[in-house]
């Protein structure tokens, strides 16, 4: 089925989505190439744009038609209401959006003439997201067709979401974003993981990761993600090269390459969470993995021709077009 049709249907089916996660507003300045250590450099005027790995894939579900709901917390500063009314423009459900004494999460992102960016976090209210804070929404989860996860809020609330899916017997898709240490009693309860080419090695070493990045050596990567965490279905995404796909069953990978669409690339910035808002969004229409994550693409390239993360997403009709000029 053309990209064009499917992305027309998935806007018809309504699929149940829900995030647990971030809420940050980005703080974005461009500059004409990123500064050195030590450096100071002149850059653009200040934006304050609505962002949060997990906002930025709500928004991307609500924007391409599921009913998604987000489990999340911001401050009572003007940054908040902000973040709300992005959020409820995506048609994003944030009823489990609590209000909590703290500064609202924030994210300081600097892009350059390239596209190229680097961004730091500070968690504020997204600190206080806890595992009772999850256990108290466990019903948003239940009910949908698919989880969202990362790692912008802190582990046992990652945790704790992850297995109210799991026991409901709902998918658990995760990106391990921001990287650092996670347990194997998480990556137990993933069904599909999503990272790029650091986050991969941040799991498996950076050895088998470049074998598998830059070489082709996907059957290995496979291996090592389903003998050794337990992962049988993986997506790598790898910007500019396209993803691969991964699913092991009994020893044998099979591994799908999706290749990247020719774009003039514009901002990066919540690119990756783009794609991951779109698999959430087709898989719990139904779709397999390998349609997820061609859609994936298609989504995520529609966002880099644009500024900002939430700003820079489509509606289904717009993408369905821009899936069309090319071909899809």
């Amino acid at each position: 089925m053309p990209i064009t049709e499917r992305l027309t249907e998935l806007a018809d089916q309504r699929p149940n989505v829900c995030v647990v996660g971030s809420i940050n507003a980005d703080l974005t300045v461009t500059v004409k190439r990123l500064p050195h250590g030590g450096e100071t450099i002149e850059g653009s005027p200040l934006r304050i744009l609505p962002g949060g790995k997990s906002a930025n894939q709500a928004a991307t579900a609500g924007r391409l038609g599921a009913a998604v709901e987000l489990v999340g917390a911001v401050g009572s500063d003007p940054n908040a209401q902000l973040l709300r009314d992005a959020l409820t423009d995506a048609h994003v459900d944030i009823s489990a959006v609590e209000t909590v004494d703290s500064a609202t999460g924030t994210a300081m992102i600097v892009v350059d003439d390239a596209a190229e960016n680097f961004i730091v976090i500070s968690a504020g209210a997204n600190g206080e997201v806890d595992a009772e804070t999850v256990r108290s929404h466990a019903d948003k989860i239940q009910r949908a067709g698919c989880l969202g996860l990362c790692l912008e809020i802190c582990d046992e609330a990652v945790l704790a979401a992850a297995q109210i899916a799991h026991d409901a017997g709902v998918p658990v898709v995760f990106n391990l974003s921001p990287i650092r240490a996670v347990s194997e009693d998480l990556l137990a309860l993933v069904d599909v993981l999503i990272v790029n080419e650091h986050e991969l090695a941040a799991i498996i070493g950076s050895e088998r990761a470049v074998a598998g990045c830059e070489h082709g050596q996907w059957d290995a990567v496979g291996r090592a993600l389903a003998d050794e965490h337990g992962i049988s279905t993986a997506i790598v995404t790898l910007g500019g090269e396209g993803s691969a796909v991964l699913r092991t069953s009994e020893g044998e990978v099979s591994v799908t390459r999706i290749p990247a669409l020719p774009i003039e690339v514009v901002d990066t910035t919540g690119c990756g969470d783009a794609y991951m808002g779109t698999v959430l969004t087709a898989l719990a229409a139904g779709d397999d993995v390998v349609t997820a994550a061609r859609l994936a693409a298609v989504v995520s390239a529609h966002a880099a021709t644009g500024v900002g993360a939430q700003t820079s997403y489509g509606e289904t009709g717009k993408i369905a077009q821009f899936a069309a000029d090319h071909g899809l």
